[in-house]
């Protein structure tokens, strides 16, 4: 440059921002001349004045710099658009979501990681265990709610593949490409699910898992509209592991200590009715026309729990039980 400088000493007071906020936090700073060694790794030579004037525009600019914190005089950000706490948060949630990828999440951890000055990464990283913990295995899983996501925006018909796994662990695709209208993305039981119109299925209103989706394309048609009635909480709420089927209303006799698991499943809007002193019914909607996971759900209450309405469901969930004990005396 004209005046001898490297050519990097235009970007010096972004670089500034960078070691500001890669080395310092609330508990950790830097002194100036430490910020001089830094700068000079990267080619930068600045006198003290003019990185004084740099952080003051920092500061006019809106990154909250103090100086004499930490164990030591210098300078260090003390605010940042996330906090440790939500970054450790973000951390937990990245790591466990189960329709995320061992790869992705890793990625992920990586990158929530950069919003933390080096010192707090060693702390988010040790509240974070990904051992053993079973993950998604598609990894056009992003790919697939970006595109459902935009289909769902434009309301236009999409089309896809659908798979499951047999014994050998291999990909069966189901018949042909499936084409649905799609309504929403729904995040329920750790997995991402698609709500949409399905007119191959006798009740039409039919949930996808996005992580057995491939191949997906946005198609010119328009969708089918949804019925003006509906709703895709309460469609979620009637559906145990986003099982398929008509809502059919239910009513269960629960003891008392069961009012927090109850709620923990249904919400604080779910209806409760005071059944005497010791016990109380809910009424429910779930798709009855697949009732083996609100049967699973169900069985873990044992005898504190009793189905009481509608019959035909009740004897279905008698038989459910019997074929259980039966097959552990046989």
């Amino acid at each position: 440059m004209p005046d001898g400088r490297s050519p990097n000493h235009r970007f010096k007071i972004l670089y500034l921002y960078k070691i500001l906020m890669e080395m310092t936090d609330e508990d950790h700073s830097i002194s100036m001349p430490e910020i001089q060694k830094q700068l000079d790794l990267y080619g930068i030579t600045a006198g003290r004045k003019a990185l004084y004037e740099d952080i003051e525009a920092l500061k006019s600019f809106g990154l909250d710099i103090v100086s004499g914190r930490g164990n030591k005089i210098g300078y260090a950000v003390v605010n940042r658009e996330f906090q440790l706490p939500e970054l450790r948060l973000l951390a937990d949630a990245v790591s466990s979501a189960r329709f995320l990828t061992e790869k992705k999440s890793n990625e992920l951890l990586k990158k929530i990681g950069t919003l933390a000055s080096i010192h707090q990464r060693k702390q988010i990283s040790r509240n974070v265990y990904n051992a053993g913990r079973v993950k998604a295995m598609n990894e056009n899983i992003y790919l697939n709610t970006d595109i459902i996501s935009r289909a769902i925006e434009e309301k236009k018909q999409i089309s896809f593949l659908y798979y499951n796994y047999n014994a050998r662990k291999e990909k069966v695709y189901r018949e042909s490409r499936r084409v649905c209208s799609p309504y929403a993305l729904a995040w329920n039981d750790e997995r991402y699910y698609l709500v949409s119109f399905y007119a191959s299925r006798p009740e039409n209103m039919t949930n996808f898992r996005v992580d057995r989706m491939e191949r997906v394309e946005i198609l010119p048609e328009d969708i089918i509209p949804p019925p003006e009635n509906f709703s895709v909480a309460r469609h979620i709420s009637s559906s145990f592991s986003m099982f398929s089927g008509h809502d059919t209303e239910v009513r269960i006799r629960f003891v008392n200590s069961l009012v927090g698991a109850v709620i923990d499943r249904f919400g604080k809007s779910v209806r409760m009715i005071p059944d005497g002193d010791d016990h109380f019914i809910v009424c429910i909607n779930v798709k009855a026309d697949t009732p083996q996971p609100f049967f699973g759900w169900l069985f873990q209450f044992g005898a504190d729990a009793k189905l009481i309405y509608p019959e035909t469901l009740r004897s279905q969930y008698v038989e459910f039980a019997r074929k259980i004990v039966e097959s552990y005396s046989e």
